[in-house]
């Protein structure tokens, strides 16, 4: 049988035959246990060269230009116009829910006899008071706990998933590897792995080229759910990482063009989602069933 040899940085060589996908046992461990991205990428690179990783790196290159909102709308961005508010759906269904069942319950409990009548709704109705005092001194602990709430909303999970595979799936395509994800409530994310981006972002040395690969990635998931629903709830994180790649970011870039930049970066990478949705699609399905980083790899590549 005929074995073609995969030789890492590192020294470390593998085989694989294209029956027994022994190369795609050789990318889990590159993958989970060195957890090296220079060695993932290598190996993606060689998976590509023999025809497997096809998708992998297949949009390397990205250039900012000057983009209109009208581009968004056009695209099938919905309300482009408000894709830079922060959402308040879930903050507002949370306080509500809370502040009508606490008064809902007093009003029962005025109905107790003797002193149970006083001191009981009194009892209840601090419990307002208390979650908006958690909120002022912890805003962490409520926004665990709006997240949780957040779960009854039918398209939350959803939500969920089509956001972060936005996020692995331009990653995946611009040639950044993914160490690892989840969809877990309250700790969604899809983490990267790229040591020479990591020592830029640290030491605030971002040219202008890898600013733009890294805002893509970043505006994908409010570009993901913009395309799909009237209004974008997930969008608050994704503009936080990308403020903090800009200002890591070297030269600084003026507001104007950061807001440039944000819209760039939402058209670029809803394009990319638009024009390769059936891989989107069946990444959501890969993540929605806790498939690991190379088993979502494998649904990309299958659905291309």
């Amino acid at each position: 049988m005929n074995k073609s040899q995969l030789t890492y940085h590192n020294g470390c060589q593998l085989y694989y035959t294209p029956l027994s996908c022994c190369y795609i046992g050789a990318l889990t461990n590159m993958c989970l246990l060195q957890k090296d991205s220079n060695a993932v990428k290598e190996a993606l690179d060689q998976l590509r060269e023999v025809g497997w990783a096809k998708r992998w790196s297949s949009q390397p290159y990205v250039s900012r230009r000057t983009t209109s909102l009208r581009e968004l709308t056009t695209l099938g961005i919905k309300n482009a116009e408000n894709l830079a508010i922060p959402s308040v759906r879930n903050d507002a269904a949370f306080l509500f829910t809370v502040v009508g069942t606490t008064g809902f319950l007093g009003v029962l409990a005025g109905q107790l006899p003797g002193d149970w009548g006083f001191f009981v709704p009194y009892l209840i109705g601090s419990i307002s008071l208390v979650v908006l005092a958690v909120g002022s001194i912890s805003p962490g602990l409520l926004q665990a706990a709006i997240s949780g709430f957040s779960a009854v909303f039918p398209d939350y999970q959803e939500r969920i998933a089509r956001h972060e595979a936005a996020h692995f799936l331009i990653g995946y395509l611009i040639g950044l590897p993914i160490l690892d994800y989840s969809l877990d409530i309250g700790k969604e994310h899809v983490n990267l792995i790229d040591e020479k981006l990591e020592k830029l972002i640290y030491s605030g040395q971002l040219d202008a080229k890898e600013l733009d690969r890294l805002a893509v990635v970043a505006m994908a998931g409010l570009a993901a759910e913009g395309l799909q629903y009237d209004k974008v709830v997930g969008q608050s994180a994704d503009l936080f990482t990308l403020q903090r790649f800009i200002n890591r970011s070297k030269p600084q870039i003026s507001k104007d063009q950061q807001q440039n930049l944000t819209r760039w970066a939402v058209l670029f990478g809803g394009s990319l989602i638009k024009n390769n949705k059936s891989l989107h699609e069946a990444l959501m399905t890969a993540m929605s069933n806790k498939a690991t980083v190379l088993e979502c790899i494998q649904a990309i590549e299958k659905a291309a």
